[in-house]
């Protein structure tokens, strides 16, 4: 298994659809097998709103990264401006 961030930047004015959707985008999230997102939450703006998203994923390849990401709630919505895949890796475990 490899580690992949992904990076996910809503585009502008969409602050609506992403709360209408969040219940299914957080049920979807635990659906999903355990280990399988390691870390994931929000970017935020100055005033403390979501403006995008940075997951994790302990995945056996980037296409299972975009399986995720293209059944995530959030795309069907139409949320994300864009989405960047990367392979990452730990070098200084905090906790």
């Amino acid at each position: 298994m490899t580690l992949y961030v992904a990076i996910c930047l809503d585009a502008p004015g969409r602050l609506e659809r992403r709360l209408a959707a969040r219940p299914d985008h957080l049920a979807y999230i635990q659906a999903q097998p355990p280990g399988f997102i390691r870390i994931a939450g929000p970017f935020l703006n100055d005033a403390g709103e979501p403006i995008g998203s940075m997951f994790v994923f302990d995945a056996e390849s980037v296409a299972a990264v975009e399986l995720y990401l293209a059944n995530d709630p959030y795309t069907a919505v139409d949320l994300f401006h864009s989405v960047e895949i990367r392979p990452w890796r730990i070098v200084v475990p905090w906790t």
